[in-house]
């Protein structure tokens, strides 16, 4: 009796990063060029394969310090999925890539790794018009409507300010990741009503209209509550 035997799959994992931050009013993401084939010279998130001895944590924190020399422990980093289509990536018919999304302040411009050969920070909206290789814009739009959906039941806000902010930092952030304007009396008592999201430093900041402006910083809460919910007429740009 003959006994049939499967083949086995070969699989190979990669950690993709969607890495955002707000730079001059908009909405960033992280993107290099591709020295190499395939899509040599196009746009692409960045990102790695797997290595022995690592968890696919550790492949996105590493990738996130190769491409932008901060320390994961110091972000927001969390992963937005899992990529799985078959010949989602030309070089391997079964790549299967689980995509992290790493938000922190105005980073500073990047430094290309081993297998780019430019990285910088393009706005969100234009990354969309122009396109990225692999299923890039697929992870690129979960990655953004999931920071979305977080604002609205997190305080990951804050993950976008520095150490200290004003309540107007706090307004940009929400205003530029949702698209829409924020009324502003109604924002800053929902903000410093909400249990635990933010702290008083007693420091203030000064403005251009001469008053200053009060600064916090994130407080101990990790959930809003109450929420605070998306207007609907926000525009999605992205």
């Amino acid at each position: 009796m003959t006994r049939t035997r499967r083949a086995r799959l070969k699989v190979t994992v990669a950690a993709d990063l969607v890495i955002l931050t707000i730079r001059d009013g908009r909405l960033n993401v992280l993107v290099v060029e591709r020295a190499n084939e395939p899509f040599a010279g196009e746009l692409a998130l960045p990102g790695g394969f797997l290595r022995g001895g690592e968890s696919l944590d550790d492949t996105a924190a590493r990738e996130l310090a190769e491409e932008t020399g901060m320390d994961a422990a110091s972000l927001h980093l969390e992963q937005v999925g899992v990529y799985s289509a078959p010949d989602r990536d030309p070089r391997d018919p079964r790549v299967i890539a689980s995509a992290y999304l790493a938000i922190a302040p105005d980073l500073p411009l990047p430094t290309a790794g081993s297998d780019a050969r430019a990285a910088t920070w393009l706005p969100v909206e234009r990354v969309r018009e122009t396109g990225l290789a692999f299923d890039h814009d697929e992870i690129l739009r979960d990655a953004v409507e999931l920071a979305r959906v977080k604002l609205q039941f997190t305080t990951l806000a804050t993950a976008f300010c520095g150490a200290e902010f004003t309540i107007g930092d706090l307004r940009e952030v929400y205003e530029v990741v949702w698209g829409v304007q924020l009324d502003k009396p109604n924002f800053h008592r929902k903000v410093t009503d909400a249990e635990g999201f933010l702290v008083a430093t007693g420091g203030k900041r000064p403005t251009v209209n001469g008053r200053p402006a009060a600064l916090y910083r994130a407080g101990p809460a990790r959930e809003l509550t109450p929420p605070m919910m998306r207007p609907r007429r926000a525009t999605q740009s992205a």
